[in-house]
């Protein structure tokens, strides 16, 4: 199965990803950290553009084919980019579910952006009001919404783990 987990920056993406791919033994594939790759290789600098995606789509396939189970965490913020994730699964033949990971108050949310510390050496994260004016498309279709407002990562994930395997 494919489980593309999207959202804006700072929303608790990565966290929940890696929470559950801990959970469901699955493997987590990041963005930042394809994007991140790619720019200490002297290829490109950041903004890459679809670069870091169309890698996270082809090594996704690939773990896919193998079996496994694929976290795809990325913000995700464009329907090209949900179909593509989507597509991706339709071709290695297995289903896919799309997560969209929320933090419905703000001040929670840009307290959170502001706090955090970078995980990826070297990669820049963004501050406030670059979150805010970043081009980010409504979800047109059906996909899961996690709002992590007011929970701990805990209680995210157990609202996840309900909603992916049809008990919530």
């Amino acid at each position: 199965m494919l489980i593309v987990i999207g959202g804006l920056p700072g929303t608790g993406k990565t966290t929940l990803a890696r929470l559950l791919a801990a959970r469901l033994g699955a493997l987590h594939l990041r963005v930042d950290t394809i994007e991140q790759a790619i720019v200490r290789s002297g290829l490109a600098r950041h903004p890459l553009g679809p670069a870091g995606y169309v890698v996270g789509y082809a090594l996704a396939e690939e773990h896919l084919r193998q079996g496994l189970t694929v976290i795809a965490e990325s913000v995700n913020p464009l329907t090209v980019t949900r179909d593509a994730w989507r597509d991706t699964s339709v071709r290695a033949g297995v289903p896919a579910l799309e997560v969209e990971v929320v933090c419905s108050d703000l001040v929670e949310h840009r307290q959170r952006l502001t706090s955090r510390s970078v995980d990826i050496p070297d990669l820049p994260l963004p501050d406030w009001q670059q979150v805010v004016d970043r081009e980010y498309e409504p979800w047109d279709r059906e996909h899961i919404v996690v709002d992590t407002a007011g929970q701990g990562p805990g209680e995210s994930l157990a609202s996840l783990v309900r909603a992916v395997t049809g008990c919530g």
